[in-house]
């Protein structure tokens, strides 16, 4: 791995990250309940959304993760230890969004090599799992996708996230899981400061986490959390430190694996409501053969740049990809604002057609990936790009199995069903040796599928819900058991004459493609500072008749780009978790490794960017 890389180092570190300052020590400390409103709230961390400095960055979307990542790198870790650090944290934190119940996927660039590498910890269906799980047995009818899809057994797919995290520190880490793990532990027994952004969550899914007495227990037994007053996870905490001890076996082949099936299979019903929350078939066997992958990325050549992406699974690298290329046949660079933000939205259009019809699960589909990332492809997809007038949407998805980069006549097509959650969160870091992590990770819904597995403080995923929610054996995104199901996390990493300059990714289901593409373009055709191009209002066309956007694109550009036929959908009713698009974590490189890292400056409350040398503007 990229220094250190000596045991000595290695052992300095974890020696240092049991310090008082890191909020380690207390180990043994007594169970609290989960939310205290006695007393002190504890030291909430500045939100910072650029930092700007030498011997580090990190960024995500809350404080008290950044903070540990910067205090890894600070004590001589890596970029891969602070993404893990971090990643453990945002469970803590950001328990609706993300934890050791759900999945992800991870971009490391090594700069001793200069390679870029992923893994794919995607959840999987379990072995049992039929086309017909999402049928009610009683009606014969599909269950409602919310709440009663979402919230089931059935919803949960086998989580990934503690074997991606073990596979990237054993194979680029200089901490064990164990040292890793410490900092989130004491930060579930200490409690964080509640924000907004957490009881709106709450509030949010209060019905949702009534059905199941641990989920209740948790979240709920007081009330809804007030903002200001601490919470506590000492179940959760208890659980990293004996993942930490045990090693992912415990996880994927023991006495929690055992429960996690258990629960899975038998939802610990509250009778608080109504809702059937229909039982999965995952079992231990379906844990124990889990496994992170280990696979090359997505790469497309960009205007000088090379783009890294995740490839599928996930449906980030090739369709981010595809717009990249589809939008290279112009020169955004001479065009007015007006014109650049049309043929983004035409070319995601596009995209997100073939994405719909080729992208799934590649141990189960033939996926053409290096046909819908190739450039004479994109020409003939560009071609159907008309300068004045929107196209009617949805479009056809194109031939990748007969084309020779000429124009051709374009036909109305059907929209993709679109079933993803908007949580998520996503990290970047990196550190003083070059190396960069892009990490994004998920339990799919805020809030997952609101099964809190009984005395283990955290929340099983709902992302079999990403699969098409009707079977049709021509879907590459159909149900089938051990199947991943398609995702659109796009963690990305650029580089150029092969030098990190950027790194970035967000969640917002599938919104994460046009978030992450809109901000390149943002960046690298409008030459946008970068904390600018996360700044600026968003807005995602996903072949559907309306683009989705944040009220602020809809007030700036929605007369302007009306005139090309454009239609517009607002992203959310004010005020709740669903009015704004994505929230990026980015971090830029410059010469002599400095780096400006950013978060956003009010999406999600705003988010935390920290650099371990702050520096001046040079």
């Amino acid at each position: 791995m990229p220094r250190p890389t000596a045991l000595v180092a290695s052992c300095a570190l974890a020696l240092a990250l049991l310090g008082t300052s890191t909020g380690l020590d207390g180990a043994g400390a007594a169970p609290q309940p989960s939310a205290d409103r006695s007393g002190a709230p504890p030291e909430t961390p500045p939100k910072t959304p650029t930092a700007v400095g030498r011997g580090g960055a990190v960024s995500s979307v809350d404080p008290y993760a950044s903070r540990i990542g910067r205090r890894v790198l600070a004590r001589g870790g890596n970029a891969v230890d602070a993404a893990v650090a971090m990643a453990a944290a945002l469970g803590v934190t950001e328990p609706y969004s993300a934890g050791i119940g759900g999945g992800g996927y991870f971009v490391f660039y090594n700069a001793n090599n200069g390679r870029v590498t992923t893994i794919d910890g995607r959840e999987t269906a379990p072995a049992a799992m039929q086309p017909d799980a999402f049928i009610d047995p009683d009606t014969g009818e599909p269950y409602p996708f919310s709440p009663d899809l979402v919230t089931s057994g059935v919803s949960v797919g086998v989580p990934g996230t503690p074997a991606t995290w073990a596979r990237a520190l054993n194979r680029w880490g200089s901490l064990s899981l164990r040292s890793a793990l410490r900092p989130a532990a004491r930060l579930a027994r200490d409690g964080f400061v509640v924000d907004e952004t957490f009881r709106l969550q709450t509030k949010e899914n209060a019905a949702r986490f009534r059905t199941f007495e641990p989920t209740f227990d948790l979240f709920l037994n007081d009330g809804l959390p007030v903002v200001g007053s601490r919470f506590r996870n000492p179940d959760l905490a208890r659980t990293y430190e004996r993942l930490g001890n045990r090693g992912t076996d415990w996880f994927y082949e023991g006495r929690l694996g055992a429960q996690i099936a258990a629960t899975v299979q038998e939802p610990p019903l509250s009778g608080r409501t109504d809702l059937p929350a229909p039982p999965g078939s995952m079992t231990r066997a379906d844990l124990a053969t889990y496994e992170a992958l280990l696979q090359a990325p997505t790469r497309i050549g960009y205007r000088g740049y090379d783009v890294f992406g995740m490839a599928p699974s996930s449906s980030g690298g090739t369709t981010v990809g595809e717009s990249l290329n589809i939008l290279e046949q112009f020169d955004l660079g001479a065009m007015q604002r007006r014109d650049v933000l049309h043929h983004y939205l035409e070319a995601t259009a596009l995209a997100f057609a073939d994405r719909g019809e080729y992208v799934g699960d590649p141990a189960y589909v033939d996926v053409p990936t290096e046909q819908l990332l190739d450039d004479t492809f994109a020409r003939e997809r560009a071609c159907l790009i008309d300068p004045d007038t929107a196209a009617t949407k949805p479009v056809m998805p194109g031939d990748v199995s007969s084309y020779d980069g000429v124009c051709g006549a374009a036909g109305d097509g059907a929209a993709d069903s679109d079933t993803e959650g908007r949580s998520t969160t996503h990290l970047t870091t990196a550190d003083r040796w070059g190396n960069v992590v892009a990490y994004t990770l998920t339990i799919e819904q805020t809030g997952g599928s609101g099964i809190v597995v009984p005395d283990r403080g955290f929340i099983l995923n709902n992302e079999l819900t990403d699969f098409s929610t009707v079977y049709d054996e021509e879907d590459p995104n159909r149900i089938q058991p051990g199947k991943r199901p398609r995702s659109s996390m796009s963690p990305t990493i650029v580089l150029r004459d092969g030098r990190p300059v950027l790194a970035l990714g967000s969640p917002g289901g599938s919104t994460i493609i046009t978030t992450v593409l809109q901000v390149l373009v943002n960046r690298l055709d409008l030459g946008m500072t970068l904390p600018g191009a996360v700044a600026a209002p968003r807005a995602s066309q996903r072949n559907t008749t309306a683009v989705t956007a944040e009220q602020a694109f809809i007030d700036r550009w929605a007369g302007v780009l009306g005139d090309y036929g454009h239609q517009f959908a607002v992203a959310g009713p004010p005020g709740t978790s669903r009015a704004e698009i994505g929230a990026v974590a980015a971090i830029g490189l410059g010469p002599r490794l400095r780096m400006t890292a950013v978060a956003e400056p009010t999406r999600r409350g705003g988010g935390a960017a920290y650099v371990v040398r702050p520096t001046l503007d040079e």
